[in-house]
């Protein structure tokens, strides 16, 4: 079972029981999410933005314009750091003090560069498509030379990474569980609802296979 090295960045202190290093499952966190948040400093303030990616083996992909101040600042210090989160449930105890929520969350460190070879950076935007809907990118036009020249995309190499879960039930203080207040889990997912065609759609033009298998597949899991 392979893991990443624990170092100073990537090590879970708090909740350490909780932690998982493992690369398979850090990566089955990151593929199930299509946002992520990515901190920066701009001016000595410090800002999170959410922004989409996609993983192609260990590395993440992202993109904006060519202008993007957060873009701009992740190739000029070579490092970046991204976090994704699923909230998975809401765990309501007895007393305030131990509400918590059941969760998979994911860290990852790692090294920043600017994609300049066209073929790698097509292939880019191709996962970034296909992670938002799986084979998806067959079913779009694809960039122009405009588009592609206006677009900036950044290649994250992960390091180092860390997950952190909680998928367990109510715990309270002991004298609590005589008490008389309700405690339990409610269970959180996503699900999609019906596609909504563009008003200026042709009546004869179909939603995509790749549309149809990504509402079932949500609605199923």
């Amino acid at each position: 079972m392979s893991e990443y090295k624990k170092s100073e960045l990537n090590k879970v202190v708090r909740g350490s029981k909780r932690a998982s290093y493992n690369i398979e499952e850090i990566n089955e966190i990151l593929d199930a999410k299509f946002l992520c948040n990515i901190g920066y400093v701009y001016e000595n303030k410090a800002i999170v933005l959410p922004t989409a990616y996609a993983r192609k083996d260990n590395t993440i992909y992202i993109h904006g314009s060519l202008k993007n101040r957060m873009m701009l600042h992740l190739i000029h210090v070579g490092e970046a750091s991204l976090s994704v989160t699923h909230l998975d449930g809401l765990v309501l105890a007895r007393s305030a003090f131990h509400h918590s929520a059941n969760y998979r969350s994911a860290t990852v460190f790692g090294k920043a560069r600017r994609v300049e070879d066209p073929e790698e950076k097509l292939e880019a935007m191709k996962y970034i498509i296909n992670h938002m809907i799986p084979n998806h990118w067959e079913h779009i036009r694809h960039p122009n030379e405009k588009e592609f020249n206006a677009t900036l995309v950044i290649a994250i190499k992960i390091d180092v990474a860390s997950a952190k879960i909680r998928n367990e039930g109510v715990i309270d203080e002991k004298e609590d569980y005589q008490s008389s207040f309700w405690a339990g889990v409610v269970p959180i997912r996503e699900i999609a609802g019906n596609p909504l065609p563009d008003k200026f759609i042709k009546e004869a033009i179909d939603t995509p296979v790749s549309v149809l298998n990504y509402i079932k597949q949500k609605n199923n899991a």
